[in-house]
């Protein structure tokens, strides 16, 4: 069976807008930029599926409203940077795999599973979230609530 270039090209969308779909539900949960994922994945789906593009513009609404409400005030803006300080640390410290501490009740194997692997992941969700705040800041900053277009 040989596939033409158009239906590897569509094959390879539609799986990356599924990945971007279901990555995004989980980073609504997650460390990760849930709503955008999901805007990108549906922004990739809607080039072949209807019910992709019906729902798009409302959670691109939604994204951008998150966004604008992020950064409307300045104790938000601070605590979204603390969030990242901490995000990047966890990673940092997960990388380092201290030793596990007296208090913690499980076998030793369990503490900060996943080495400096899981430590990258973290520190990428933290410069990423670092990313979007900066972006945030900059587009949406003076825009009234109810309004966020870019």
């Amino acid at each position: 069976m040989k596939l033409t270039s158009r239906a590897v090209k569509r094959i390879g969308l539609e799986s990356l807008g599924w990945l971007l779909v279901i990555g995004g539900l989980a980073a609504l949960v997650l460390p990760g930029p849930g709503l955008l994922a999901i805007v990108g994945g549906l922004a990739l789906l809607s080039q072949q599926y209807d019910w992709a593009q019906r729902r798009l513009e409302p959670v691109k609404k939604r994204a951008l409203q998150a966004a604008a409400d992020g950064v409307e005030t300045w104790p938000r803006i601070l605590l979204s940077g603390l969030g990242v300080v901490v995000l990047i640390g966890a990673g940092v410290a997960w990388g380092l795999g201290p030793d596990a501490p007296g208090w913690w009740p499980f076998d030793e194997r369990w503490w900060l599973p996943g080495g400096w692997g899981t430590g990258v992941s973290l520190i990428i969700s933290g410069l990423i979230a670092l990313a979007l705040i900066v972006y945030s800041y900059r587009n949406f900053r003076e825009i009234k609530a109810g309004d966020p277009t870019p």
